[in-house]
C-alpha cells in the first residue's frame, strides 16, 4: 500500500530489517525494564519484538495466540483506558458535569485518533458503533432506499459474509446483484471489473483483505475503475485492519469499515466515509440528531470505555511507529512507518508458516509462492490429509496453541474451494506480536497431529 511519508532506507531495503533509537514504546512505565535490541554490523535493527510482547499481558504465560483473525489481545494501554474510563466516568456523554464532559473529550479525542489512523480528511468522517457488521447494515439500508437507476450491486465471494448479506438484502428493494469472483490463485483481480461494472452499478462491495485466506486486494484500482464507471467503493477492512497501515485517501474509496477488536482494542466497530457521501445518504435518526455525520451515523448509545480503549490502542500503535522511525514528523507519518514496520515484519512470519505448513504436507489454500508475500497477510487457511479440521484444533488446543477451524463466516467461499462449510478448513492467523519461534512450536505440535 502506498504512503506518503518519510521512511528510513532500512523499510525499503529489507523485510526484517527495522529501525529503533531511543523513544520508549507504551507503556512507558515499563519501558525501564526493556533491554535495548541489538544492532547488526550493517547498521540495521531488528523488529523490536520483546518490546512489544513486554506490552500485552496475555503473552506472558507461553499461550499461543494464532487466532487473531477473530479477535486480537490488547496492550496493557488499552486496558488501563477502559478501566480509568470505567473507575472515573461511567456517564452519559453531553452533561454539563466534569465526568460528562469528559466524555465527550475522550470520544473527540478517539475520532481525532481513528482519523489519524486511516489518514481521513476530517475527525467527522469518523463514527463509532457496535461493530463493523451494524455499519454495513446502516449504510446498505440507506443505499436501498436511494437506488435509483443504479440498481446494480457488485459483491465478492471472497468477502466475509457480512459484507455479502447486507447487500444480497436489497434485493427485496430491487437490487441486482453482480458477483465477482476471486481467481484460483486466491486473489481478486481488479480488471476482472471492467466486465462487470455498467451505467447501472451503484456499489462495489468488497474487502482490503481476506479474512479466511489472506489476500489483500489493490483497493486503489478497484476504486479507480469503479468511478470511472460512476459507481461507489464500500470497503470491508475488519481483517486487513491490524496488518498495514488504512490510507483512505490513497485508496480512494467511499466507505471502509473495521473493527476495534481485531486492532487490539475492546470490541467496538468504526465507520469512515466521504463526509459529503455521508451526509446525503438518508439514514435513520431521531428527531433531535443532526442530518450531519458523524451523529447521524452513530445510532443510539455505544461503548464509550471501548472507543477510549481504542483511542489508546491507536496511541500504542502510533508509540510503535516512533519506535521504528524517529524521523516521523507527525502523527500520521508514526502511524504509517508503524504500518510498514508491522508488514515487513508480518512477512517473515507468512514465510516462516508457509515453509512449517510444507513440512506437514499441508493444503494451503490461497497464496503460497514466497515471492507474492506481499498480496497477503500472515493469515492461512489449511487441510491436513485425513485429519478433520475440528481434530487438528481440538490437539493443538491441548498444546496451548489457539487456531480455528470451520468455514471463518465465508461460506461461499469455502465452496469455491471445494470445502464443505460445516468442516471448512483450520486457519491459523498470526499478527505482529507473534514470533518465529512460536512458528517453530507450531510445527513441531502439527507434526503431531493424528487421526482419532
Amino acid at each position: 500500500m502506498n504512503v506518503s511519508h518519510k521512511v528510513p532506507k532500512f523499510l525499503q531495503s529489507a523485510l526484517c530489517a527495522l529501525g529503533l533509537l531511543n523513544t520508549q514504546l507504551l507503556p512507558r512505565k515499563r519501558c525501564n525494564t526493556v533491554q535495548a535490541p541489538r544492532i547488526s554490523s550493517e547498521g540495521m535493527t531488528e523488529f523490536p519484538i520483546q518490546q512489544v510482547r513486554a506490552n500485552f499481558p496475555a503473552l506472558s504465560n507461553g499461550f499461543i495466540f494464532f487466532d487473531n483473525g477473530a479477535g486480537a489481545q490488547a496492550p496493557r494501554v488499552v486496558l488501563d483506558a477502559v478501566a480509568d474510563h470505567l473507575l472515573h466516568r461511567n456517564v452519559q456523554r453531553g452533561g454539563r458535569y466534569r465526568q460528562s464532559r469528559e466524555v465527550d473529550e475522550t470520544i473527540a479525542r478517539a475520532r481525532g485518533s481513528v482519523a489519524a489512523l486511516v489518514n481521513a480528511r476530517y475527525d467527522e468522517e469518523i463514527s463509532f458503533g457496535m461493530n463493523a457488521t451494524s455499519f454495513m447494515r446502516l449504510v446498505s439500508l440507506a443505499v436501498g432506499q436511494s437506488l435509483g437507476e443504479r440498481r446494480e450491486i457488485i459483491v465478492t465471494d471472497l468477502d466475509h459474509e457480512s459484507n455479502i448479506a447486507v447487500w444480497l438484502a436489497l434485493q427485496r428493494e430491487g437490487a441486482r446483484i453482480v458477483w465477482w469472483h476471486f481467481r484460483s490463485n486466491g486473489r481478486l483481480h481488479p480488471e476482472d471489473l471492467d466486465q462487470l461494472l455498467s451505467p447501472r452499478t451503484r456499489i462495489v462491495a468488497c474487502p482490503l483483505a481476506s479474512n479466511a485466506i489472506g489476500s489483500i486486494l489493490d483497493i486503489a484500482d478497484v476504486s479507480r475503475r469503479a468511478h470511472a464507471a460512476g459507481a461507489q467503493v464500500f470497503v470491508d477492512a475488519v481483517h486487513y485492519g491490524p496488518h498495514g497501515a488504512i490510507d483512505v485517501q490513497a485508496l480512494d474509496c467511499d466507505y471502509l469499515v473495521c473493527s476495534g477488536y481485531k486492532i487490539f482494542s475492546p470490541h467496538m466497530g468504526f465507520l469512515w466515509g466521504r463526509r459529503e457521501v455521508l451526509d446525503a445518504l438518508p439514514t435513520f435518526r431521531e428527531d433531535f440528531v443532526p442530518d450531519t455525520t458523524p451523529a447521524k451515523m452513530e445510532v443510539g448509545t455505544y461503548i464509550y470505555e471501548n472507543v477510549a480503549g481504542m483511542d489508546a490502542a491507536v496511541r500504542y500503535l502510533e508509540d510503535l511507529g516512533r519506535l521504528v522511525n524517529p524521523n516521523a514528523l507527525s502523527r500520521r507519518d508514526a502511524l504509517a512507518s508503524c504500518g510498514e514496520a508491522i508488514r515487513a515484519y508480518e512477512a517473515q512470519l507468512s514465510r516462516a508458516m508457509l515453509k512449517v505448513l510444507a513440512e506437514a504436507n499441508a493444503t494451503v489454500y490461497g497464496i503460497t509462492d514466497g515471492d507474492s508475500l506481499s498480496h497477503r497477510t500472515p493469515t492461512l487457511c489449511f487441510n491436513l490429509r485425513a485429519i478433520s479440521p475440528s481434530q487438528v484444533t481440538e490437539q493443538l488446543a491441548r498444546q496451548n496453541i489457539a487456531v480455528r477451524d470451520g468455514h471463518m463466516y465465508s461460506p461461499r467461499l469455502m465452496k469455491r474451494l471445494g470445502l464443505a462449510s460445516e468442516s471448512g478448513a483450520v486457519r491459523a492467523s498470526l499478527v505482529h506480536y507473534n514470533t518465529l519461534e512460536e512458528v517453530e512450536r507450531f510445527g513441531r505440535a502439527l507434526a503431531s497431529v493424528r487421526p482419532e
